[in-house]
């Protein structure tokens, strides 16, 4: 045998993977077994077809022809997935302007302002990532703001959770949208903000990137990935130019990450591939599994459709996006062509309609397609129940409980408070959980989000005690629904998500022990090494002032 890798060596990409059989020993390993619970092991043996062969338990294996690495009695846990992400999006934080973590509209000001500047040659200035919750009077922006700073040309800055933008003066003559300019059902417009579908007034005027934009922001967004130990995510929006830009890296060789693709809305699920879901391409590296759809809006942006008016806005129930026979037939035509349905649903109001038209359609086409309910965050408990009958997927994202809660306790009111976030709720009434971070929304990092699963308190401990405690899941769970739960979410249950012999050896080295540290030290964990199929992909830098995540270089994997 052939000892490759030192434990130290953690600086450097290992070499192009072969069909050679590899032996990682002295580890410290934890994952979760198909019973749900944590199980520990000390090495993994893995095939040259990048799938584990078999677990050690403290046995000793000599093996001929077999490359081995020494993990120097580090922490191993599976690679973790995101059931729901925006892959692009999380890219495209490179290419615009950075509003996250914005403390006022002046802050918000100065950084368009300085950005401006730093680019004179973009014809139109793109942001994202404000939040007027964190700021001290909670103002939305307003056109007036945006051209104090920018009068020249168009501006769109778009809100954290992606459900409204503000856009200046110029943006809107370039949309030729006036006083007069009435929202579109699903939308409203206020002085320069606009809040879910009338976003398309200005954004089907934003020039489209180019297939060069995409590619970088792919290469991005993979870079981001497996710095925190994703190896895989649903991709939930994807373009038809977002998938051609998949395609040309998995024909490249550099689509390392695992991709679960659902198209953004049906026009999108016809021109990807005819309206049917494709096999797993480049080694299961990309798949086109369904489709996403949108029934509501944003809380935060008081978009999501309530079943009462908002404790704070008694005018307004929030946005219905589709009528009942509308959402209907959009559900009916992907489930006829094969496809996995998506559903945003964040109010009580549209995850009731979902859940009715997912009944119909467990009735009509059986009770197996696995349809999702993407977030299921503001929620009616006597509707929870109904999701098991029908096979529902609660896909849900445990940083927006640390996020939201106090805007929740806003918008809702206390009393209207069970059944939000219900994670334990669900759990117990046997309803399958994914779990994910919605990044560029969130950060993609999935340690916080284990954090929060497991103490409803956010990186600071507060709440002491955690938000509304009964609804805390235990670490096995936590770590399932980021691993078996993720993958069942994509009907990849025994190939991803885990350890077992026969899954794909996607697998992270961590500096801590999950199982042994308090919960805000489980969301500062930080991830060594990043291997998928049984190639090393990411390596952390020996310093934290070293050089920027590596390239992901086209080569070989192991049995290809």
């Amino acid at each position: 045998m052939r000892t490759l890798i030192a434990a130290a060596a953690l600086a450097a990409l290992a070499s192009p993977a072969s069909a050679t059989d590899l032996l990682v020993t002295n580890v410290h390993g934890i994952d979760v077994d198909r019973s749900g619970k944590i199980r520990h092991f000390s090495g993994l043996l893995i095939g040259g077809d990048g799938k584990v062969k078999r677990q050690l338990h403290g046995e000793m294996l000599k093996l001929a022809d077999t490359d081995v690495v020494d993990g120097g009695g580090r922490t191993v846990m599976p690679g973790l997935i995101d059931a729901h992400g925006h892959i692009m999006g999380l890219g495209d934080v490179v290419l615009t302007l950075d509003l996250t973590g914005t403390t006022s509209i002046a802050d918000l000001q100065a950084r368009l302002k300085a950005y401006a500047a730093a680019h004179p040659d973009r014809p139109w200035i793109i942001g994202r990532g404000w939040n007027q919750e964190s700021w001290n009077d909670k103002r939305f922006p307003t056109a007036a703001d945006i051209d104090a700073v920018e009068i020249g040309r168009p501006v769109w800055l778009t809100r954290v959770d992606g459900h409204a933008a503000v856009a200046n003066s110029a943006a809107m003559k370039r949309a030729q949208i006036g006083r007069s300019t009435k929202a579109p059902v699903g939308g409203e417009i206020i002085d320069g903000l606009f809040v879910d579908i009338a976003q398309g007034l200005v954004e089907s005027h934003i020039p489209e990137p180019t297939p060069a934009m995409l590619d970088q922001m792919l290469s991005e967004a993979q870079k981001a990935m497996v710095s925190v130990g994703l190896v895989s995510a649903a991709d939930m929006g994807t373009s038809a130019p977002a998938w051609q830009a998949m395609r040309r890296a998995g024909e490249a060789g550099t689509l390392k990450v695992r991709i679960f693709s659902y198209a953004g809305a049906p026009e999108n699920w016809r021109a990807i591939n005819h309206g049917k879901p494709t096999d797993w391409l480049y080694g299961q590296r990309l798949k086109l599994v369904g489709t996403k759809i949108y029934t509501d809006g944003a809380l935060g942006s008081r978009g999501a459709w309530l079943k009462l008016p908002y404790h704070d806005r008694p005018d307004t129930r929030g946005l219905q996006f589709l009528k009942d026979d509308e959402l209907l037939a959009q559900v009916r035509e992907v489930s006829s062509g094969g496809g996995q349905l998506a559903a945003h649903a964040i109010g009580d109001a549209a995850n009731a309609q979902i859940i009715t038209a997912y009944e119909k359609i467990a009735a009509e086409f059986g009770p197996g397609r696995r349809p999702r309910i993407e977030h299921f965050q503001i929620v009616d408990p006597k509707d929870i129940p109904r999701l098991k009958p029908a096979g529902i997927i609660a896909s849900m994202q445990p940083t927006h409980q640390t996020s939201d809660r106090l805007m929740a306790e806003a918008r809702l009111g206390m009393e209207r408070l069970p059944g939000a976030y219900a994670w334990q709720t669900v759990e117990k009434l046997g309803i399958p959980i994914a779990f994910g971070s919605d990044f560029p929304v969130e950060s993609p990092n999935p340690f916080p989000g284990l954090m929060a699963a497991v103490s409803r308190e956010d990186m600071k401990g507060d709440p002491k005690g955690g938000w509304i405690p009964s609804e805390r899941v235990n670490l096995a769970q936590a770590i399932e629904g980021f691993t078996r739960g993720a993958a069942y979410a994509g009907f990849a249950e025994g190939q991803l998500g885990c350890l077992d012999a026969g899954c794909a050896a996607d697998f992270i080295v961590v500096d801590r022990d999950p199982t042994k540290v308090d919960p805000q030290s489980l969301g500062a964990t930080k991830v060594l090494e990043t291997w998928i199929g049984g190639e090393k992909i990411y390596a952390a830098p020996l310093s934290p002032a070293a050089a920027p995540l590596p390239t992901l270089e086209p080569g070989p994997e192991r049995g290809r």
